[in-house]
Protein backbone atom coordinates (compact mmCIF):
# COMPACT_ATOMS: atom_id res chain seq x y z
CA UNK A 1 0.00 0.00 0.00
CA UNK A 2 2.79 2.57 0.91
CA UNK A 3 4.89 1.56 -2.34
CA UNK A 4 1.28 2.39 -4.50
CA UNK A 5 0.98 5.99 -2.38
CA UNK A 6 4.68 6.46 -3.42
CA UNK A 7 4.16 5.84 -6.89
CA UNK A 8 0.87 7.67 -6.79
CA UNK A 9 2.85 10.71 -5.33
CA UNK A 10 6.16 10.72 -7.92
CA UNK A 11 3.33 9.86 -10.66
CA UNK A 12 1.50 13.62 -9.77
CA UNK A 13 4.91 15.35 -9.39
CA UNK A 14 6.32 14.16 -12.62
CA UNK A 15 3.13 14.94 -14.11
CA UNK A 16 2.78 18.61 -12.30
CA UNK A 17 6.50 19.25 -13.55
CA UNK A 18 5.72 18.80 -17.14
CA UNK A 19 2.81 21.01 -17.00
CA UNK A 20 4.79 23.70 -15.31
CA UNK A 21 7.27 23.63 -17.93
CA UNK A 22 4.66 24.01 -20.69
CA UNK A 23 2.92 26.55 -18.81
CA UNK A 24 6.51 28.62 -18.40
CA UNK A 25 6.99 28.12 -22.39
CA UNK A 26 3.95 30.01 -23.02
CA UNK A 27 4.85 33.34 -20.83
CA UNK A 28 5.55 36.38 -23.35
CA UNK A 29 8.90 37.64 -22.92
CA UNK A 30 9.59 41.29 -23.38
CA UNK A 31 11.82 41.01 -26.75
CA UNK A 32 11.11 37.44 -27.85
CA UNK A 33 9.83 38.28 -30.88
CA UNK A 34 13.19 40.60 -31.04
CA UNK A 35 15.63 37.70 -30.62
CA UNK A 36 13.91 35.46 -32.85
CA UNK A 37 14.12 37.31 -35.50
CA UNK A 38 17.95 38.31 -35.53
CA UNK A 39 18.31 34.78 -35.27
CA UNK A 40 16.81 34.01 -38.11
CA UNK A 41 17.96 36.84 -40.24
CA UNK A 42 21.16 38.35 -38.15
CA UNK A 43 21.63 42.05 -37.00
CA UNK A 44 19.75 45.08 -38.14
CA UNK A 45 20.43 47.04 -41.26
CA UNK A 46 20.66 49.86 -39.27
CA UNK A 47 23.88 49.06 -37.43
CA UNK A 48 25.67 48.38 -40.03
CA UNK A 49 28.98 50.46 -40.36
CA UNK A 50 29.33 52.39 -43.53
CA UNK A 51 33.38 51.72 -45.46
CA UNK A 52 34.97 54.84 -45.59
CA UNK A 53 37.13 55.08 -48.61
CA UNK A 54 39.93 57.26 -48.84
CA UNK A 55 40.66 59.30 -52.64
CA UNK A 56 43.72 59.46 -54.49
CA UNK A 57 45.74 62.60 -53.39
CA UNK A 58 45.69 63.09 -56.85
CA UNK A 59 41.71 63.29 -56.80
CA UNK A 60 40.98 65.46 -53.79
CA UNK A 61 43.48 67.69 -55.62
CA UNK A 62 41.44 67.68 -58.75
CA UNK A 63 38.32 68.67 -56.84
CA UNK A 64 39.84 71.47 -54.79
CA UNK A 65 40.87 72.70 -58.31
CA UNK A 66 38.01 72.17 -60.41
CA UNK A 67 35.51 73.47 -57.23
CA UNK A 68 37.85 76.45 -57.04
CA UNK A 69 37.74 77.14 -60.61
CA UNK A 70 33.63 76.74 -60.34
CA UNK A 71 34.02 79.85 -57.71
CA UNK A 72 36.09 81.86 -59.59
CA UNK A 73 33.29 81.58 -62.80
CA UNK A 74 30.66 82.59 -60.42
CA UNK A 75 32.01 85.66 -60.00
CA UNK A 76 33.27 86.64 -63.14
CA UNK A 77 29.90 85.99 -64.31
CA UNK A 78 28.13 88.04 -61.28
CA UNK A 79 30.87 90.46 -61.64
CA UNK A 80 30.21 90.95 -65.54
CA UNK A 81 26.24 91.56 -64.66
CA UNK A 82 26.98 93.76 -62.10
CA UNK A 83 29.35 95.85 -65.04
CA UNK A 84 26.53 95.20 -67.66
CA UNK A 85 23.67 96.73 -65.15
CA UNK A 86 26.05 99.58 -64.65
CA UNK A 87 26.54 100.61 -68.12
CA UNK A 88 23.10 100.01 -68.77
CA UNK A 89 22.22 102.52 -66.44
CA UNK A 90 25.18 104.74 -67.51
CA UNK A 91 24.11 105.54 -70.93
CA UNK A 92 20.69 106.46 -70.71
CA UNK A 93 19.78 110.23 -69.85
CA UNK A 94 19.18 111.80 -66.02
CA UNK A 95 15.60 111.47 -66.91
CA UNK A 96 15.39 107.98 -68.17
CA UNK A 97 18.13 107.00 -64.60
CA UNK A 98 15.96 108.49 -61.77
CA UNK A 99 12.86 106.23 -63.49
CA UNK A 100 14.66 103.06 -63.21
CA UNK A 101 15.73 103.60 -59.86
CA UNK A 102 12.57 104.46 -58.52
CA UNK A 103 11.27 101.15 -60.93
CA UNK A 104 13.92 98.88 -59.20
CA UNK A 105 12.62 100.42 -56.02
CA UNK A 106 9.11 99.65 -56.53
CA UNK A 107 9.84 96.20 -57.58
CA UNK A 108 11.93 95.51 -54.35
CA UNK A 109 9.44 96.37 -52.24
CA UNK A 110 6.55 94.13 -54.37
CA UNK A 111 9.26 91.53 -53.83
CA UNK A 112 9.86 91.99 -49.90
CA UNK A 113 5.29 92.59 -49.71
CA UNK A 114 5.16 89.58 -51.51
CA UNK A 115 7.69 87.07 -49.88
CA UNK A 116 5.92 88.63 -46.01
CA UNK A 117 2.71 87.29 -47.64
CA UNK A 118 3.62 83.68 -48.70
CA UNK A 119 5.99 83.76 -45.34
CA UNK A 120 2.75 84.28 -43.21
CA UNK A 121 0.77 82.19 -45.34
CA UNK A 122 3.28 78.97 -44.77
CA UNK A 123 3.29 79.79 -40.94
CA UNK A 124 -0.44 79.47 -40.69
CA UNK A 125 -0.90 76.45 -42.47
CA UNK A 126 2.27 75.02 -40.14
CA UNK A 127 0.30 76.11 -37.33
CA UNK A 128 -2.79 74.55 -38.77
CA UNK A 129 -1.32 71.69 -39.43
CA UNK A 130 0.81 70.34 -36.74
Amino acid sequence: MNNLSVRKFFLFVFILSLTISFCNAQIFHKNASRKAEKGLFGKSLGNKKEVKVREPRSVLKAKKKQEANKRKLKSDYEKSVKRSQKRTIDIQTSDVQARMKQNQKNSATRDKAKMKKVKTNTKKAGKKYK
